[in-house]
Formats: structure tokens, C-alpha cells, sequence
């Protein structure tokens, strides 16, 4: 599948980037109507946010802080200009989390991925995503119905009825959780249904396995991955190229080291961090919590926008040691006090039925008593005593952990 969605696609970086930049100062400007944007973006001149690097000073907005935020100020915690009866839909999210829908024909920007996965005007869908209060089965509803497709909104669940719908509609694509999509064909084999009208899908929300993608396969179906989440929407999608998964056109997409909002180099893992251009429902530097890298060069399907390894797990590496919280910011801060360090990823341990930890160091130089100066910052940030191991640049693993716990479970 060589057939793009639209020629943005294809455009060169360097007008992509111009392009997203130039709309930015607009959107900040709308997000400034916001109470709660306005006390966090107090004193940033929108005019000046026109490249990644000022885009870096802004504080990032932790998906984890959201709850709290909505509680406080129901119900988008100040956080969006327009009132909730400006939108098409409103939804909520285990948290809770409320999240508005724009009234666009596509409004969480999904029908980019399903265009790059074969759906097409003439399929019938077959969509298992819930419709219940939660964003995710309009999200593929609107994407599918934007290309033109008709659409069963089937839901999770009930594979006895799906079996039957399956039977009289014929649906070529399917789209929901990958593991509903095992379920379903299983379902099959054993009530005899045939279910081989179903050819392509979309499979979003749950881990999408090389074995299950392999067994979903020998099926006859052509199964794609489409990131998304419920507040922002697409984020990335898998392409016929199979490596790696392509940016959306319209968020601003950062990777960043887990507990800070400084973005990591090409290459190495941390969290996704959103900017969402959409002036009625802007988001700023939002951290989603999820971990990814960046994969260097371009897509030979021919899509020209940055690719993503896809999920690589979380990035809320929270630990409770010894009775007392420690968080990724924290080993951040250590890390700001000593200019020596390059990277830092804390180990947590237990010996002896005592907790333990150790903080190893990637540095790039190593003055004298550099272990207990960081030492005595480890103990003053945490408010715990732990070891301090100096490493070479380059030796701790490229897998976004800042804080890795290693105690046995059970």
C-alpha cells in the first residue's frame, strides 16, 4: 500500500516543523484563556514558542496529575477555554479523567491510521472498542465513517451475538483490542461460524505480541497497530512498511527523560509528551506516561514524518522503599545538583529483608569525592541512605527506567 492519506504525508521535515511551529503562539494564546493554563504558563510570551528548543522551557502537564486538577476545578480542572457544551461528545476515563470530543468529522485524527492499514469506503467494520462512556469506540466510529466506511458498533464482549452479526453483515475490517480479536476468531472455530469476510484491521489498547501477530496472521488477516490515547487522540500508526510506527501531522510529539521534560537524544527511550494544536482543546507539553524512541530516518513506505518504536512500557516508575515514596523526579534533581552526571537510574533491591538501593551513575568526569557528594544529595532528595556506583558513559541500558525496582515479588 503505496496510497497516502493526504499530501502532508509526504512533505518535507523541514516544512512539516515550520508548519507546526508557525500555528503554535496561536494555540498557546488560546490555552492562555484557560484559568489553569494561565497560572501554569504565567509570564511566557506565546510570540517566542516558535522552535523545539523554546517549547522545552514549558512545564510539562503529568497525565497523572489530571484527576486532582478536574477534581478541583470540574470539569477539565482549567484546563480547556471553551465551555463543555461547545463539544460534540464529553467521556470519562478510569481516574477519573473527562474528556471532551471535538465536533470535527474526525475529531481524535484516527482516519490517518486506518487509511494506512487498507480501510477503505467500501469496508464494513466491525468495531469492538466500547461505546460506553469512554472514548475509544468513537474514536475508530468517526475515523471509519470519515473514510467512507459503514460501521457495526459492536462493543466488547457478547460473542454470541457477535457471531451472528459477523454472519449477516460480512464486515471486512475489524477494529479493537487485539486480544478481543483472538477471542472472536476462537469464538469462530468453535461455533463453526466463518468469519473470513474479516481481511485487514486496526488493534489498538493491549500489547500486540510478534506471536500473536504472527497467529492472527496465518488467520488471513492484516492486522495494524494504531497508538492512541483517550485524552489526545492518534498519536502514531503502523504503516505497510512494518518498522516502527509514523507521527500524526497535528501533534507536536516530544521524548523526554522520565521525570523531567528534557528531551532525550535521538534514539534513546523515554516519555511521550504531547502538543496538541487544536486551539478549542489545546494541550501543552502533556506527558501521556508511556515510554518510546525515536527510530532514525524515514518510513520506505514513503510517509516522511519521524517514527516511533511504538509502546515500550510506563514511565511512572514510582517506588515505595523503606516506607517513603521515590519518584523519577527526584533522581532528576540529584542529577541537576551534580553537572558531572549524565545519567542516573536508581536500583531498588532487598537484602537481608531490608530494601536497598543503589544509585548508578553514568558521569563524564569523576573529580575527587564526587561518590559522597552524590551520596549526600541522594539521602537530602530522598530522605534515605543509599550506595552510589560510578559507571562509563554508555553502560546503563537504553530502556527509559530511571527507577528500576528488582525486589522479588510475593
Amino acid at each position: 500500500m503505496t496510497e497516502h492519506y493526504d499530501a502532508l504525508e509526504t512533505r518535507s521535515q523541514a516544512e512539516r516543523e515550520a508548519d507546526l511551529f508557525a500555528r503554535l503562539p496561536q494555540v498557546l494564546a488560546a490555552a492562555l484563556a484557560a484559568p489553569g493554563y494561565a497560572e501554569r504558563l504565567r509570564g511566557i510570551d506565546p510570540a517566542e514558542i516558535t522552535d523545539r528548543n523554546a517549547l522545552s522551557t514549558l512545564p510539562v502537564l503529568r497525565k497523572a496529575e489530571l484527576p486532582a486538577l478536574q477534581k478541583a476545578a470540574l470539569p477539565f480542572g482549567g484546563l480547556v477555554p471553551a465551555k463543555a457544551s461547545s463539544f460534540g461528545r464529553l467521556f470519562t476515563s478510569p481516574g477519573p479523567i473527562f474528556e471532551p470530543e471535538g465536533t470535527a468529522t474526525d475529531a481524535w485524527n484516527a482516519a490517518r491510521g486506518l487509511h494506512a492499514a487498507g480501510f477503505r469506503g467500501s469496508d464494513i467494520v466491525l468495531n469492538t472498542l466500547s461505546y460506553h462512556l469512554t472514548p475509544g469506540g468513537f474514536i475508530m466510529d468517526s475515523a471509519a465513517r470519515a473514510l467512507g466506511c459503514a460501521v457495526i458498533p459492536a462493543g466488547p464482549g457478547n460473542t454470541e451475538q457477535q457471531m451472528e452479526v459477523i454472519a449477516a453483515y460480512r464486515p471486512t475490517a475489524y477494529a479493537g483490542t487485539p486480544d478481543f480479536l483472538k477471542i472472536l476468531i476462537e469464538a469462530a472455530d468453535q461455533r463453526g461460524v466463518d468469519i473470513s469476510s474479516i481481511k485487514r484491521a486496526v488493534v489498538s489498547g493491549a500489547a500486540f505480541p510478534p506471536s500473536l501477530q504472527a497467529w492472527v496472521k496465518e488467520r488471513g488477516i492484516d492486522a495494524y497497530q494504531l497508538y492512541a490515547t483517550a485524552d489526545v487522540g492518534v498519536i502514531a500508526y503502523e504503516t505497510s512498511a512494518r518498522q516502527g510506527m509514523v507521527l500524526n501531522e497535528k501533534l507536536i510529539v516530544e521524548i523526554v527523560r522520565p521525570g523531567t521534560g528534557d528531551p532525550v537524544p535521538e534514539g534513546e527511550v523515554g516519555e511521550v509528551v504531547i502538543t496538541n494544536l487544536d486551539p478549542h482543546h489545546p494541550q501543552i507539553r502533556l506527558a501521556v506516561g508511556d515510554l518510546t524512541a525515536v527510530l532514525a530516518g524515514t518510513s520506505p513506505c514513503g510517509r516522511s514524518n519521524t517514527r516511533i518504536k511504538g509502546w515500550m512500557g510506563r514511565a511512572d516508575q514510582t517506588a515505595k522503599i523503606k516506607g517513603m515514596f521515590v519518584r523519577p523526579e527526584q533522581v532528576a534533581e540529584i542529577a541537576k545538583r551534580h553537572v558531572e552526571i549524565a545519567k542516573l537510574r536508581l536500583v531498588v533491591g532487598r537484602a537481608n529483608e531490608v530494601d536497598t538501593m543503589t544509585l548508578k551513575a553514568e558521569i563524564y568526569t569523576e573529580p575527587a569525592g564526587l561518590v559522597d557528594a552524590v551520596s549526600s544529595t541522594l539521602q537530602q532528595v530522598t530522605k534515605l541512605k543509599g550506595a552510589v556506583e560510578i559507571l562509563p558513559l554508555g553502560a546503563l541500558p537504553n530502556d527509559g527506567k530511571v527507577i528500576a525496582d528488582e525486589r522479588p515479588v510475593g
